[in-house]
């Protein structure tokens, strides 16, 4: 096996940059407290006594709990690796006609709310839906005399989920493929190796780190899920921590449930490191890429890979689309206007903010583990990445607690000092729903990042420091511009999970803020879908443009 996997240095740091290197680790361990304060306050609730509401949960809904959370992130993390890694590979190494469509395309179901998915294909597969009902008139059928598969169910909940969430592992292992040395393919090719040994004895492992955080990410975004899994009707531990906090009022058996939920993020984030493992799988910035040689396509070899990149973004974006856009045009929203507009500023807006905090919390945080990856800071790390698979409900409300205090502290304060009243500043502002938002996104932005430093090597580390380049000017100057396209993907993660983002924005946004994702909600889960496709298609529409834009980027070379 080729291979040009080297040992992961434990640091970085050098003696006589002590002092400095503290000053980044102090900053990573502040931030990874801040990260964690909404998540220590549910997990408090854990040593409140449940009063037996624990005790009929383990003996009742438990263990279906477990069991379909367990099943649903196989399936979907299954379903989207292969999805993903298939659709890069034949993107990155293949020259076939329709691939710069393709190549962009693929991304675009990321911008697809899974709870509007899940919406569509129930309405239009469901026993009473028109395909159903169109075969039972066509052949005169009856209700048992014939199969139909169940949308509304746990292999259907993956599906769709896989669907929407494969482009996670796609964009990410495009940008590894894309850039490995070809002079190792060619030595494997050389060696014997055919084109399909070359791919899975060095291609493949090489891409190993992007691989794995994007699978990653599509089990926590999974564990996370609420609207899909409510809707199709599949229990899982979400729907429970919803269920027991809000319907049945038993706020310390779903903390306790959130508790186990976190112990299964944590389980996911360790084995993700485990999987990328200490070793580092670079390319060569002074060599030729496997992009620059790709393998042309002609005839029906080009036409089965056209099919085979096609079939994700019919089934995640296009139908869906086609279908919303039906009832776009037959009904649609009654608020139609000026007030959509606001919507779409909203949506917009606060998908923007967030994406530029969380970049930049993201850099630092990863800057510091490479600087100093000693055990405090990695250990912070791993604390700021659990709060991606926890539900934005249960976010929300470990970010209402400790601002409300806050603001509660500093209003007594005010009135006794200067009588004055200072009400409400933190809770319910932009302030604490952006802040929510970097509790809930700040996983994408680290672990995105972090892939995208382990393939630069440490040499250039050195090599900048002898110039006389301290640690932040090596990041600006060296490492920023080969990190683009890293930032660039986690800025699209970023702005499509902002843009769907439900629950902690309907909990935490100031007064009278309506978003697209919203109204979509409200008017959906009433069984409105016809109104609700209006709002619908303007998520996606917004979603859309950065993909455009960031693909056309990340393929543009660095410094042009």
């Amino acid at each position: 096996m080729v291979t040009t996997a080297t040992p992961t240095p434990k640091r970085i740091a050098r003696p006589g940059r002590r002092r400095f290197l503290s000053a980044w680790s102090i900053g990573a361990m502040l931030i990874g407290a801040l990260i964690a304060l909404p998540i220590v306050t549910v997990l408090a609730q854990v040593f409140v006594p449940s009063g037996g509401a624990w005790q009929h949960l383990t003996e009742t809904v438990l263990p279906l709990y477990l069991r379909n959370s367990l099943l649903l992130v196989v399936f979907t993390v299954g379903m989207a690796t292969a999805m993903g890694v298939g659709a890069g590979w034949l993107i990155a190494g293949f020259d076939f006609r329709g691939r710069g469509f393709l190549q962009w395309a693929l991304m675009l179901p990321m911008t697809m709310p899974g709870y509007v998915i899940a919406y569509v294909y129930f309405d239009r597969l469901a026993y009473a839906g028109p395909i159903q009902t169109g075969l039972r008139e066509m052949f005169g059928w009856g209700r048992n005399d014939y199969w139909f598969p169940q949308v509304a169910s746990l292999p259907g909940a993956a599906i769709l989920l896989a669907l929407v969430l494969y482009p996670y592992i796609y964009l990410l292992t495009r940008a590894a493929f894309a850039t490995q040395s070809l002079h190792l393919i060619e030595a494997a090719r050389a060696l014997g190796h055919s084109p399909r040994g070359a791919f899975f004895r060095v291609a493949l492992p090489m891409a190993r780190p992007g691989m794995v955080a994007g699978a990653a990410f599509v089990a926590m975004e999974t564990l996370a899920d609420y609207g899909t899994v409510q809707h199709l009707g599949v229990q899982t531990l979400t729907t429970g921590i919803f269920r027991t906090w809000f319907a049945r009022g038993e706020p310390v058996a779903a903390a306790q449930l959130a508790a186990m939920l976190i112990g299964f993020v944590a389980l996911a984030l360790v084995l993700e490191r485990f999987l990328r493992g200490t070793r580092r799988y670079v390319g060569d910035p002074a060599g030729r890429s496997a992009a620059a040689a790709r393998h042309v396509l002609t005839g029906w070899r080009a036409a089965i890979v056209m099919m085979l990149c096609a079939v994700p973004i019919v089934l995640g974006f296009v139908f869906p689309v086609l279908e919303l856009s039906r009832l776009a045009i037959l009904v649609g929203d009654p608020m139609w206007g000026p007030r959509f507009y606001a919507f779409a500023f909203n949506s917009l807006f606060l998908a923007g903010v967030a994406a530029i905090v969380l970049l930049s919390l993201g850099l630092f945080l990863g800057y510091a583990r490479r600087l100093d990856g000693g055990r405090v800071v990695r250990a912070t790390l791993g604390i700021a990445g659990i709060g991606y698979a926890m539900p934005g409900a249960v976010i929300a409300v470990g970010v209402l607690l400790p601002l409300s205090w806050a603001d509660q502290t500093l209003d007594d304060w005010m009135r006794a000092s200067f009588g004055i009243s200072t009400g409400l500043l933190l809770s319910g502002s932009y302030v604490g729903l952006i802040f929510a938002y970097a509790v809930r996104f700040l996983a994408i932005s680290l672990n995105t990042i972090e892939a995208s430093l382990q393939r630069i090597p440490p040499s250039l580390d050195d090599a900048a420091r002898g110039l006389g380049s301290g640690p932040a000017r090596t990041l600006m100057t060296v490492h920023f511009p080969l990190l683009r396209g890293g930032l660039l993907s986690a800025a699209i993660f970023i702005f499509a999970d902002v843009m769907k983002e439900l629950p902690a924005t309907l909990i935490v946004r100031p007064f009278n803020l309506d978003t697209l994702a919203i109204r979509t909600y409200r008017l959906a889960s009433d069984g409105r879908l016809d109104e609700a496709s209006t709002s619908a298609l303007l998520i996606v529409a917004l979603g859309v443009i950065p993909v455009i834009l960031l693909s056309r980027a990340m393929d543009t070379p660095a410094g042009h």
